[in-house]
């Protein structure tokens, strides 16, 4: 039997169980359309269990020897290296990731995995001074509690493990909602891989669900403390504001519109290289990725040339193929979404250097020059294997319309100087942008997260630890003090 067979229900209570919801959810291909599991989706009654159960699991796991959390962890990596042909056939047949796709997303679930693994031994606390004699101020770690953990459908394997992960790690209990085009990848896949690794059980829930079944029970529950929510700046909005209402803390990671910007004494063959691989990578469905390419205009013309003939050889089709650079996207809808943007685009003025023809749900790669700041495919994040270049004249001009964007979530320059890229960066109004490399990274000590509508709130390393914890303050007095009355 295939290894994602027995991965088609919600994982509560430490058991696997069918929804109660009323609806059936087919898990399709989006190459080839096939359906090759089905879910019964969860209702609100099975949200409402997945949080008690995590509630309860998480007081006994806060006693668990740090020591022996770790290694729980561990098991967990160690499972992951030993079934990755496995986890790669899912990527493939959930998502139309390619092979080379699968396996940066594991490398990078591996990475975060590695990192929440030390967060048992991390959560120290310190002893502060006090301006009264004969006091001490001590500040403990703590969990927050329970963790509500909301899952996209493009990285989802890494992205929900990017909270599930040091979540547990930090002590906290789980619930979480994958996204309904990715239950395996993001949900249910990780629920096996924690119940392999001897997590306890009921401290990590999976709820495969959609809104029109839930509405929103899943963020309003009153167990949750935190709402971690990676995807469309569109519904972060909501589920911020919801969040928020309810005396949660928000966490989220959202759309970006980044731009790679080259400059004028930039290397520019490593340049064509470095933005098509931050454009076309998992067929531009990554929110890190660069949908903006501005050039300075004495080398505009030679980047068309090179980057049409590099755009131009990649190839497109069977996600299985080893060979594929360029699979499906997710599904119809964002198919066209993409051929209606495409299409207003041109008609606002962008000329197509190269206009790829769409197949199913397999988009062939556009590229749109002499693109301006104001057209839609500027202003909107091209989810999908579309992309814009525009010309500039000064670095003042390029900073000017790198930030013409409501978004701010990452960013590269190229440039032979260094030191002007580093000045340069400093003026994009971005939470991450990188000095000759591509715009799509994600390393787990360093800090992520966007500005302006691409997110609140920052993960990985030591910023993941803070976000997932909090501080509480227990004062010892070892006198008695004087009162004033």
């Amino acid at each position: 039997m295939a290894f994602y067979k027995k991965l088609n229900k919600s994982f509560i209570e430490g058991k696997w169980v069918e929804g109660n919801g009323h609806r059936l959810l087919p898990n399709t291909n989006p190459y080839n359309g096939e359906t090759f599991v089905t879910f019964q989706l969860a209702n609100e009654q099975d949200v409402d269990r997945a949080y008690k159960s995590a509630k309860q699991a998480q007081g006994e796991w806060m006693k668990v020897n740090p020591y022996q959390k770790r290694t729980v962890l561990e098991k967990a990596l160690t499972y992951i290296e030993e079934h990755e042909e496995e986890i790669t056939e899912i990527i493939i047949k959930e998502l139309g990731g390619t092979r080379l796709k699968a396996a940066f997303e594991i490398g990078l679930v591996i990475n975060i995995l590695k990192e929440a693994a030390t967060y048992p031994l991390r959560m120290e606390g310190r002893i502060l001074p006090s301006p009264v004699d004969g006091k001490e101020n001590r500040l403990y770690r703590k969990p927050v509690g329970v963790v509500g953990v909301i899952s996209p459908f493009n990285f989802p394997f890494f992205l929900s493990m990017k909270s599930v992960a040091p979540a547990i790690g930090a002590g906290n209990g789980v619930v979480l909602k994958p996204h309904e085009h990715s239950p395996i990848t993001g949900g249910t896949l990780i629920a096996e891989i924690f119940d392999q690794a001897g997590l306890p059980k009921g401290l990590l829930n999976v709820v495969v669900t959609d809104i029109e079944e839930i509405g929103d029970a899943f963020i309003e529950h009153s167990i949750p403390t935190i709402i971690s929510f990676t995807g469309s700046t569109a519904v972060g909005k909501h589920i911020g504001q919801k969040a928020i209402q309810h005396f949660k803390k928000p966490i989220l990671e959202l759309g970006g519109n980044s731009a790679f910007i080259i400059l004028d004494d930039a290397d520019l063959d490593y340049a064509v290289e470095a933005a098509t691989f931050s454009r076309f990578t998992h067929q531009g469905q990554i929110c890190m990725s660069a949908n903006r390419i501005l050039v300075h205009s004495s080398l505009y013309e030679d980047f068309k040339q090179k980057y049409k003939a590099k755009v131009s050889s990649l190839k497109v089709g069977d996600p299985s193929d080893p060979e594929t650079v360029i699979g499906p996207v997710i599904n119809e809808k964002q198919a066209k979404g993409l051929e209606t943007l495409i299409n207003k685009g041109i008609k606002e003025g962008a000329v197509p250097l190269l206009k790829g023809k769409i197949e199913g749900n397999v988009v062939h790669p556009t590229i749109l020059t002499d693109v301006t700041p104001a057209m839609c495919v500027a202003q909107e994040e091209l989810f999908g294997p579309v992309v814009t270049v525009m010309p500039f004249n000064t670095d003042a001009e390029a900073i000017s319309m790198a930030n013409d964007t409501t978004f701010g979530l990452s960013g590269a320059v190229h440039t032979s100087n260094i030191d002007r890229g580093v000045q340069f960066a400093q003026n994009i109004e971005t939470g991450m942008i990188h000095v000759n490399d591509i715009t799509i990274n994600d390393e787990p000590i360093v800090a992520f997260g966007g500005e302006k509508h691409s997110g609140i709130g920052r993960l990985n390393g030591q910023w993941s630890l803070e976000e997932f914890t909090t501080m509480k303050w227990v004062s010892v007095n070892y006198k008695q003090r004087t009162f004033p009355y």
